[in-house]
């Protein structure tokens, strides 16, 4: 006997919308699965050095900015992936080398020190490029100003320009009688006319006579301390540089040799066995850098973002270099130091 119609037809009618609602289920799980599967993007960073991959490395550097890189939730070879490319302290390799980041359509660009940041600059106008170190932004042409780049540049500086004055009153604490102080640096940078400026009109207020000394290859370092030697220089500032900084351990061995005092603004300098380094934290700055990196992928804009000062500066003394040349350290000196290196 067959049903009453009307009931077969409700019940044609909910069978219809299960089978539906089956489906649309269905549907909404295949597409959760395909979801769950989709690779995360992974972000294409190019990293362009004036230095060699073993120099950021021994700094601490390298592991800062990868480690400010982590602390965001960026790990390479999962949803990170750096390119590299260091110009061994050889400037005129970083357009190249710039060029071939640009090519590859990196996401953003992370330029160190002034050389590269210019090479970076030359090369694009679109990428976002984030400094991690400059001693003048604004006077290179990196940025418009501190608090709006207005540009597609923007990152950390280094004050080293605003520490000339600072670094000739330590080291004529170091060396009381010092008439005659050298000045090693490299005439290939872009901050050198600046540098020695700022030196020069420091050195007036104190007395003392500054001897430029230009190095661009180890060869030129050796014959710039033969020439401080000659001229009777009393001690040696070596200029913010990135070369100069690659060159920390030859430079430190031949003011031994010579028996020369030395500051530098690179804390590694002193860790190298330099006598004396004074200056702002550079593994702070790089791990600042990945908070830039950060911002600009989630959609900011170089432009926006204002270029941080730093607010910490660091005196290191090597006393077993003091020792080695025969240097005695005022006590005064020493309770001012951050770290004093046995």
């Amino acid at each position: 006997m067959g049903g009453l119609p009307f009931v077969d037809e409700v019940e044609s009618v909910m069978d219809r919308r299960a089978f539906v609602g089956m489906v649309a289920a269905g549907l909404l799980a295949a597409s959760g699965i395909v979801a769950a599967q989709q690779p995360a993007k992974v972000w294409r960073i190019g990293f362009l050095s004036a230095v060699s991959r073993e120099s950021l490395m021994e700094s601490g550097d390298y592991g800062a900015f990868l480690q400010g890189m982590l602390e965001r939730g960026y790990v390479e070879g999962k949803n990170l992936a750096i390119e590299w490319r260091f110009a061994e302290g050889q400037y005129d390799r970083l357009p190249v080398l710039v060029k071939d980041l640009v090519r590859l359509k990196v996401d953003v660009i992370v330029a160190t020190p002034s050389p590269a940041i210019r090479a970076a600059q030359h090369a694009t106008t679109t990428i976002p490029i984030v400094f991690p170190t400059t001693g003048d932004p604004v006077g290179s042409g990196f940025a418009a100003s501190l608090a709006r780049p207005g540009s597609n540049i923007t990152g950390l500086s280094n004050t080293n320009l605003d520490l000339s004055a600072k670094t000739l009153e330590l080291l004529t604490t170091m060396v009381p009688k010092m008439s005659r102080v050298a000045i090693l640096a490299n005439p290939g940078s872009s901050t050198e006319t600046a540098i020695l400026k700022s030196i020069e009109a420091a050195a007036l207020k104190v007395a003392v006579q500054i001897l430029p000394v230009e190095a661009r290859t180890p060869k030129e370092i050796e014959d710039g301390f033969a020439f401080m030697k000659r001229e009777h220089a009393d001690a040696f500032v070596i200029a913010a540089d990135a070369f100069l900084s690659m060159q920390r351990r030859q430079i430190a061995e031949l003011a031994i040799k010579y028996r020369l005092p030395s500051v530098s603004p690179v804390a590694a300098y002193a860790n190298a066995g330099g006598l004396m380094s004074y200056g702002y934290d550079s593994t702070e700055n790089y791990r600042r850098a990945a908070t830039y990196v950060d911002k600009i992928l989630k959609g900011a804009k170089p432009a926006d973002l204002p270029i941080e000062q730093p607010t910490k500066f660091k005196l290191l003394i090597n006393l077993k270099t003091a020792n080695a040349i025969g240097l005695t350290i005022p006590q005064s000196l020493l309770l001012r130091a951050d770290e004093v290196i046995q």
